[in-house]
């Protein structure tokens, strides 16, 4: 099924829009939203060609708007770049939102909406639908400010740096040393990068407590209860709500925390400790050398693209795509935001590659992972509509984390030593079951902070640490280190940028887990599945889009149980192996 697949992007024709035309003002965009609101549509034929001009003009948009981010984020310190995203946010933003809302409703007071097939509009009108129930002008301004402000955790987070051995570091470039055998050097690169974030804990906590105000601000004017209800719409979740959540939480403590404490105990055994502490967690035993599987992102890319098409050589194409088109900033530097993302760009199609490479197996996994959300994005170019290609978030995640399993079979690219690829292989599947306590623990201190908006910074801290400890394994010692851990939460760049998105990770986990058991048993239909699926883009519910790839969208305490029982004979049977 993947023959029928090439990476040979092209940009979406225009046929509304001059070939040439660039976004300055709103004066430059506004002729296209007049025009495309006083069109008589007269045959469902024409309201198919309005909804194609529409989709040119959000295409083109949304580029300009991601264009903007993506350079801001790869140099914080640049006045100029934080300016022009700041004045799409400011200006432009605002008076979008309104002309599109007024198409929206255009759309479905149409008499003809009734005749566009459902198997294609469906769940396309029902997202229209959602965002005409949205949609609330007092709000337009205050998404606006939302939008610089949350890009104010990069500039703060990208300035951090530590100095190691005389050197200066970013806090992502530091992290390789708590792999680093000298047990006291470990101890001292964990406290300088905790203390590091700690400086910053003031700036963080004032500007966490803008976001809360105006997201809860947000639902009150929507009429909403809290900022869950109104950002569970703003998602899309119709399929799962809050109880589901919980239930989700308590599955990971019952099922994986008893798999997380045998991980940690093992560990504690091989390293040899009385005590676990929290800089031990990715050491090795004295005399192991930490995996080093590249050394700059030039050879991470050529290693990447490798391995991915051993996988299938459309999915190596992808990434060499991209690096044709200049479309990767892989290294860690100062000044550039944290973390890591796959943009999609809605009109030239080769989506955009960011993360914060230092050469560690993380790198590896951050890079297929993102590599699979680039796959999808290729796969849901060619979608007719823009707005088919927004698919939910967590089909997205297992687009990314399928991947990163996909492709464990292939690491000898990275790993040639085969005592090394055995030890990456063992981590990574520890990586897969430990992050669930870290995921349920983010997911529930949200639902927290948005049913309590109006707390403070103090007791905010309390309850994270008590959702913290909830689910901290009992192998680690975390003594004497209750002031860093109160300020944890900070580190995650969900909390500030992308509210209440986390449990997709969890919910993704589970569906890359289940296609894994499809790979082990078929390769072939394992990945014609998984593109199937994302083939499909947003143009089916999420439980349709996981039975495309041969999934239940289940995420029940049984199927946990099931799941982490197959993770874990993986893990013990590498285990055996790298033991004999």
């Amino acid at each position: 099924m993947l023959m029928q697949y090439a990476a040979d992007i092209k940009k979406t024709p225009r046929s509304f829009l001059p070939v040439h035309f660039v976004i300055s003002d709103w004066d430059s965009l506004a002729p296209f939203f007049l025009a495309l609101y006083e069109r008589t549509i007269n045959t469902v034929q024409e309201l198919e060609q309005w909804l194609r001009d529409a989709s040119e003009l959000e295409a083109v948009i949304s580029e300009d708007a991601c264009w903007r981010q993506i350079k801001m984020t790869c140099d914080t310190e640049n006045k100029t770049l934080e300016e022009s995203f700041n004045y799409f946010m400011l200006e432009l933003q605002p008076r979008i939102q309104p002309w599109s809302d007024k198409l929206n409703r255009k759309l479905v007071s149409s008499p003809y909406v009734k005749e566009l097939p459902p198997d294609q509009y469906a769940t396309f009108l029902r997202n229209v639908r959602k965002q005409i129930d949205l949609y609330r002008e007092i709000n337009v301004p205050i998404q606006a400010e939302l939008s610089v402000l949350q890009q104010q955790f990069g500039v703060i987070a990208g300035k951090m740096t530590i100095q190691v051995k005389g050197q200066e570091y970013t806090l992502q470039q530091a992290a390789k040393f708590l792999e680093d055998e000298d047990r006291s050097l470990r101890e001292q690169v964990y406290r300088q990068i905790a203390a590091r974030r700690y400086q910053d804990h003031e700036a963080l906590d004032q500007l966490f407590d803008q976001l809360i105000q105006k997201r809860d601000q947000l639902a009150r004017n929507a009429g909403m209860d809290n900022y869950r209800t109104y950002r569970f719409l703003e998602l899309g979740r119709f399929d799962y709500d809050k109880a589901m959540c919980e239930q989700f939480h308590q599955a990971v403590k019952e099922q994986v925390m008893p798999l997380v404490n045998e991980i940690y105990l093992q560990k504690k055994q091989r390293l040899g400790l009385d005590t676990l502490r929290p800089w031990d967690i990715e050491a090795e035993p004295m005399g192991t050398t930490p995996l080093r599987p590249f050394r700059d992102g030039k050879e991470l890319t050529e290693k990447s693209i490798a391995c991915l098409r051993k996988l299938h050589p459309f999915f190596g194409d992808c990434i060499e795509t991209m690096r044709k088109k200049g479309h990767l900033d892989l290294e860690s530097r100062k000044g550039k935001a944290p973390g890591g993302y796959n943009c999609p760009l809605a009109e030239t199609g080769a989506p955009f590659i960011f993360m914060n490479a230092a050469g560690t197996l993380d790198d590896v996994t951050t890079m297929v992972h993102e590599g699979g959300h680039a796959v999808h994005s290729f796969l849901t170019h060619g979608l007719p509509l823009t707005g088919f290609k927004e698919y939910p978030t967590e089909i997205a995640e297992v687009a990314s984390m399928s991947m990163e399993l996909f492709t464990m079979d292939h690491w000898d690219v990275f790993f040639s030593d085969p005592t090394e690829l055995q030890r990456a292989k063992e981590q990574q599947l520890e990586r897969v079951i430990t992050i669930f306590p870290w995921i349920a623990t983010i997911d529930k201190f949200q639902h927290w902070l948005y049913e309590h908006p109006g707390s403070n910074a103090v007791t905010r801290n309390e309850v994270w640490l008590s959702i913290l400890n909830e689910f901290s394994s009992s192998v680690i010692d975390f003594s004497g280190l209750e002031d860093y851990r109160a300020y944890q939460w900070q580190r995650q760049l969900h909390l500030f940028e992308v509210p209440f998105y986390y449990i997709e990770y969890g919910i993704a986990q589970l569906g890359a887990i289940g296609l894994w058991q499809q790979y082990h048993q078929d390769p072939v239909s394992a990945l014609a599945n998984y593109t199937k699926a994302l083939s499909l883009g947003g143009t089916k519910t999420l439980p349709a889009l996981f039975a495309a790839a041969g999934l239940p969208f289940d995420f029940s305490a049984d199927r946990i149980r099931a799941l982490m029982q197959f993770v874990q004979s993986c893990w013990r049977q590498i285990r055996n192996d790298s033991n004999r």
